[in-house]
């Protein structure tokens, strides 16, 4: 059991409050009246366990929480090919660099890509 608990009566939303998508992902969830514990990890630094389990909750590798492309990333680093320990103090140091929002319901964990997806869950 990892540092995660989750619900099947809420969602659990881990984002960058300052994110359009977050900010559109929650406001969907509202209008459906499904309730949401949003973790923002801004704001709460999220710890490496979790970090862990939350990509293999996606069935990812590490790396692949990072957006590369994310201009919070490419103003500060070149792509990198860095070991998952690396990749986990990265991401902790710079929490605007994670793939989010991560949208977690029970056993189920979607990187939301569009807004409407926290509805599937």
């Amino acid at each position: 059991m990892g540092e995660i608990a989750t619900s099947e009566r809420q969602i659990t939303l881990y984002c960058n409050s300052n994110s359009s998508r977050a900010k559109q992902t929650l406001a969907f969830a509202k209008a459906e009246g499904v309730p949401v514990l949003v973790v923002d990890m801004l704001k709460t630094k999220i710890t490496g366990t979790q970090i862990v389990e939350l990509s293999d909750r996606l069935g990812v590798e590490i790396r692949d929480l990072v957006n590369q492309d994310h201009p919070s990333y490419t103003m500060k680093f070149e792509h990198h090919d860095l070991s998952s320990e690396d990749w986990i103090k990265m991401i902790q140091n710079n929490p605007g660099i994670m793939k989010q929002p991560i949208a977690l319901r029970g056993d189920i964990t979607i990187l939301v890509e569009t807004p409407s997806d926290i509805i599937k869950i």
